[in-house]
């Protein structure tokens, strides 16, 4: 008996799926805390090292949607197995590689790896849980992500620093390893769909409610990823040089407790949680544009915005699940994984313009005009996105 149907909250389950996304996230973003050591190991310049992190992005990119059409006939676990396995094998690669085009090879095939568990983590929590609790299924698969990026990230910097950078690749394969294990023992297997219940991805993009959505989910990911990327040179603008790590924890915990909201709320106010995470970040965004030269404000306004951005991907993804339905879940997951890193690539190219043209300062104007239009999108799409699960 599955655990949906025994009507229980099945917490272990759901987070075996929060571990592959804790996975998924580490793998991701590892290198750019050990950028000095991995161009010492592999003897390349440090804009070099730095392509471990694009390779993933694009591996991820690339495969999310394609995996998904030519596997969505397959049995879910398998297929989730399959994923944690490829981090296991090319984590363990570049864990062992002294060769630099070896090293991009696995950390390409690691991000598609990454592409076929994002796009199953989401539908499988879904699955996995009673109508009711859908949305706090989603916030328990989801809780890997702000981990990965409070504190995992600077624990596996600092691990690094005294172990080696190949240590905490080494330390990624084993979490997979065991993750193998949890997934057998408490995630249940799903079929995947039969051939008459396919449908194009183009008939998914155009069911009603899904295109809005995922134009928030770009608009919002890019706002939120110029800041992100670019918080060093924005702190260090404004006099916060010294206090980058810090301003990261705070962030981290203030999406920790965004995401706890966020699960308690979802399954009632989906809706109004997104139109009030938006218009804080926003005037977040206002705030520091206007006072970012008192350091209170500058706090205060990162607490804040990790508070309304904790709980992003649960809604965004929920909200997808619930206007693409069950036969279009397992096609719009991915498709919602490649926009996301498509805003994570752009953000990351449109805050250097800004910071080399502009200066840091231009961030916050960038980042409002963004969210104020991912404000109105959600606000129009009241008729099929952003609903909350009760209104169906």
């Amino acid at each position: 008996m599955s655990d949906k149907s025994s009507q229980r909250f099945p917490w272990l389950g759901l987070l075996a799926l929060a571990m592959a996304g804790f996975i998924a996230i580490m793998t991701e973003t590892l290198p750019a805390g050990l950028l000095p050591q991995i161009k010492e190991g592999l003897q390349v310049s440090e804009a070099g090292a730095g392509q471990l992190v694009t390779f993933y992005a694009v591996g991820s990119l690339i495969a999310a949607i394609p995996v998904a059409v030519l596997t969505r006939g397959w049995r879910r676990r398998p297929l989730l197995l399959l994923a944690i396995i490829g981090f296991l094998i090319f984590n363990t690669i570049t864990a062992l590689s002294s060769n630099y085009i070896l090293t991009l090879v696995a950390r390409f095939f690691a991000g598609v790896a990454a592409g076929v568990s994002w796009g199953l983590i989401g539908s499988y929590a879904l699955r996995m849980v009673p109508d009711h609790l859908k949305g706090r299924g989603m916030a328990v698969a989801m809780i890997g992500t702000p981990i990965a990026l409070s504190f995992g990230v600077p624990a596996g910097t600092l691990l690094g620093s005294f172990m080696g950078w190949r240590s905490v690749f080494w330390l990624m394969s084993l979490l997979a390893f065991v993750l193998i294990f949890w997934v057998l023992w408490k995630v249940p297997d799903y079929p995947g769909q039969s051939a008459d219940q396919r449908i194009s991805s183009t008939k998914v993009l155009l069911t009603p409610g899904v295109i809005p959505i995922l134009a928030v989910v770009l608009t919002w990911m890019l706002a939120h990823n110029i800041l992100y990327t670019y918080i060093a040179p924005f702190l260090a603008d404004v006099g916060l040089e010294s206090k980058v790590g810090l301003m990261l924890l705070v962030f981290g915990l203030m999406a920790l407790v965004g995401i706890w909201i966020t699960g308690m709320l979802i399954d009632r106010w989906l809706r109004m949680l997104v139109l009030i995470s938006l218009a804080g970040f926003a005037l977040i965004s206002l705030v520091l544009g206007l006072w970012s030269e008192h350091a209170v404000v500058v706090f205060g306004s990162v607490a804040l915005w990790g508070l309304t951005f904790g709980g992003a991907a649960t809604l965004l993804q929920t909200a997808l699940a619930q206007a693409a339905g069950e036969q279009g879940v397992d096609i719009v997951m991915p498709i919602n994984t490649t926009v996301w890193n498509l805003a994570i690539a752009i953000g990351g190219l449109a805050g250097g313009v800004l910071l080399n043209q502009w200066g840091a300062s231009s961030f916050t104007w960038a980042i409002l005009l963004l969210t104020l239009v991912a404000l109105i999108v959600a606000l129009r799409a009241k008729g099929h996105g952003f609903r909350s699960a009760r209104s169906r």
